[in-house]
């Protein structure tokens, strides 16, 4: 059985988006009986076989055929009880000898193993259509979009080892709908050999990774999320790739997925291998990893990790190339994602492609056919590395650092922003939310009522690391479950509550999301009162209706403090409320007088108030 010519010119000179379908373990029928077909590419090589359990790796019991002069190889191999074997490549070439993992396996070794899994892919019974055909017809921007991000082996454990996709689904997604959130972002699960990298060191791109289940698990996890209305994001690794000698690495001995240019090779603080994001093959085999967990997993978005890293030449490089134009921009990186994110909102309107870019490089979430590249959303590192910087600073000195909440309002409406405070902010030696606040005790904890209540009233899309909720006051370890043991303690339980009822106000106020990227959806009242730390503005929905919010960031009470609004207003939410653990100063009905506001501000407080209508 030969690939059809056709596919193997786009394989081999554009890109083949569902290289998916072609390579990895493919099952047919031919004459009643059932035959697995293997491909693989491996241009260098002078012989590749089909080594595994099946045949006690015997190099010379099932040689491949080259069938293509660009190097991919096949073999058709009886089925014979081959299920859940394990196999690998083994290739050689003039000089070397090697067993490599298929690239495009739907099912490999974990921790302990470096094999790969005769699977075939469950035809698993997707319930969710409605949710799919909402999803195709309904753009994203104008929704509301609180983010979860979790680390599925560490939100609980079992025992002390791992829940499975579907144990893990039955708890988290009845826990997040009843926190408010709308998605949850799961940080990569493409399979990878060591647990310290948080999954960030990927060697399987077209397999979940197995400590967790198998595929049809996470199918079932994905499928309940959306049984429930909620989203399901990855964190997906284009950047770069590890150099565990069975994955990519020198893949038939010489370089086939990396760049071979020693300037584009590397990066050496991470100690990985770069993609060559020119080359036909390796654009088909990435673009066919997003697209697959769209088509056979049904996820909603890609959070697509440290796309500054492709973007740029020079990018932690102490000698590089100039481009063709003189400059440091990575014009094929570039035209790589371009082509991506064609590619997926061609076959998937409307799903979520959100990067994580750190830089000022323009355009990020503009279409391509304008010189963008594509996403539609960006995570605004600038607003979270300003507004943490703010919040850690001690009350005396935050008048002198206030221009770090107004400056982000500056380019707020240039991009697509998703607000996050994720994984790599409560991680080494950066402390966790709760402990990154100055004061006492319930300082700490008006604190972060407080900046949570600017996080989401602020204009943007959120996201949130797990554990933020229940108050940690340790850093986040991967090998510990979150303390659920803190919800037994007073102040933690009604931070907790806190953060569920916010959840649900953002979710039930349109101003809070309806009018995120225009000025249209947002007012300062007064941006500049820094002397007091306080600061207020006015958030729209497409109706006229609006929202005023009014944030004090000192530890000082403000009995009567002027707000420059004609207004008749009603307190709707009070982050200092006594059930939530603070003083239970409020306001009621506000009446202007001389077209001002006068309101009680307790210290370290988010209020908000809702504008009357006649």
């Amino acid at each position: 059985m030969l690939m059809d010519k056709e596919l193997l010119f786009k394989f081999h000179n554009s890109y083949l988006p569902n290289a998916y379908e072609y390579f990895g373990p493919k099952f047919i029928i031919e004459n009643n009986q059932e035959y697995i077909v293997f491909r693989v590419y491996a241009p260098h090589a002078t012989k590749v076989s089909v080594v595994g359990d099946f045949n006690h790796w015997n190099i010379d019991a099932h040689q491949m055929t080259k069938i293509s002069r660009g190097g991919v190889w096949e073999i058709k191999i009886k089925n014979d009880n081959l299920l859940f074997l394990k196999y690998k490549f083994y290739i050689e070439n003039n000089t070397k000898k090697l067993y490599k993992q298929d690239p495009y396996s739907n099912l490999n070794e974990t921790e302990g193993g470096s094999c790969s899994i005769v699977y075939k892919l469950p035809n698993f019974k997707f319930t969710d259509q409605e949710w799919i055909t909402k999803r195709s017809t309904t753009p994203p921007f104008n929704q509301p979009m609180n983010i979860y991000e979790v680390h599925l082996g560490s939100w609980k454990k079992k025992d002390g080892g791992f829940f499975n996709y579907r144990e893990i689904a039955d708890q988290l997604i009845p826990y997040v709908v009843k926190m408010g959130y709308t998605h949850i972002e799961i940080m990569p699960i493409t399979e990878y050999p060591y647990g310290g990298s948080w999954g960030y060191q990927v060697t399987g791109y077209f397999s979940v990774t197995s400590r967790y289940g198998m595929p049809d698990d996470f199918m079932y996890l994905v499928n309940k999320a959306h049984e429930h209305n909620i989203g399901v994001i990855l964190d997906w690794v284009p950047a770069h790739f590890p150099k565990d000698e069975y994955s990519l690495i020198e893949f038939d001995g010489e370089y086939v997925y990396e760049n071979p240019e020693p300037t584009k090779m590397e990066h050496r603080n991470w100690g990985t291998r770069i993609f060559n994001f020119s080359k036909p093959e390796v654009k088909s085999f990435l673009i066919s990893s997003a697209i697959f967990f769209f088509d056979k997993f049904h996820i909603d978005g890609l959070r697509v990790d440290a796309v500054a890293s492709m973007l740029y030449l020079d990018y932690d490089r102490e000698i590089w190339m100039p481009n063709k134009y003189g400059g440091n921009y990575h014009l094929e990186a570039i035209e790589f994602l371009q082509d991506l994110n064609k590619e997926v909102f061609y076959r998937f309107p409307n799903v979520l492609m959100i990067a994580e870019e750190s830089t000022a490089f323009p355009k990020i979430t503009y279409p391509v056919d304008v010189g963008g590249l594509g996403f539609n959303f960006k995570w605004n590192m600038g607003w979270m590395n300003d507004s943490l910087s703010y919040v850690t600073t001690d009350f005396c000195y935050r008048s002198e650092v206030h221009h770090k909440l107004t400056f982000p309002m500056s380019y707020a409406f240039s991009e697509n922003f998703v607000l996050p405070i994720s994984h790599d902010e409560v991680v080494h030696g950066k402390k966790s939310l709760l402990d990154k606040m100055p004061g006492v005790y319930e300082e700490k904890f008006a604190g972060v009522r407080a900046f949570l209540g600017y996080m989401m009233t602020h204009p943007g899309k959120k996201l949130n690391f797990m554990g933020y909720e229940l108050g940690h006051f340790i850093e986040w370890n991967e090998v510990r479950e979150l303390d659920w043991f803190l919800l037994d303690y007073p102040m933690h339980k009604k931070l907790f509550d806190y953060v569920r009822d916010l959840n649900h106000l953002y979710l039930q106020n349109s101003c809070l999301w309806e009018n995120d990227y225009s000025w249209d959806g947002f007012r300062w009242l007064n941006p500049d009162d820094k002397e007091n730390n306080v600061l207020s503005y006015q958030r729209f929905n497409c109706h006229g209706e609006s929202l005023v919010i009014v944030i004090n960031f000192s530890n000082r009470c403000y009995e009567h403090y002027y707000l420059n609004l004609n207004d008749v207003c009603e307190e709707v939410f009070n982050s200092d409320d006594e059930k939530y653990g603070g003083s239970g100063i409020k306001n009621n009905i506000l009446i202007p007088h001389n077209y001002q506001l006068v309101l009680k501000i307790p210290s370290l407080s988010c209020i908000i108030l809702k504008v009357k209508r006649e």
